[in-house]
């Protein structure tokens, strides 16, 4: 499934089949955009604090993430 938009429109279907598949593939698109951002982040000075805050996770959570990916 590679359309965001089908894929999210997917996730609601009454086929479990089909419903899991989208959500399984929205997850990979989450954790690809989040990685994405965190890096956009640092890159531009970000503290792990303050990109920790953006997505509502402790800054020990963020850094554990994504520490051996960014820095």
């Amino acid at each position: 499934m590679a359309d965001a938009t089908a894929v999210a429109a997917a996730a609601s279907s009454r086929d479990p089949a089909t419903g899991l598949a989208a959500v399984a593939s929205l997850r990979t698109l989450l954790e690809s955009l989040e990685e994405l951002q965190v890096r956009n982040a640092r890159d531009q000075g970000w503290s792990w604090q303050q990109i920790a805050d953006g997505l509502s996770v402790s800054r020990q959570a963020v850094h554990k993430k994504y520490r051996r990916v960014v820095d």
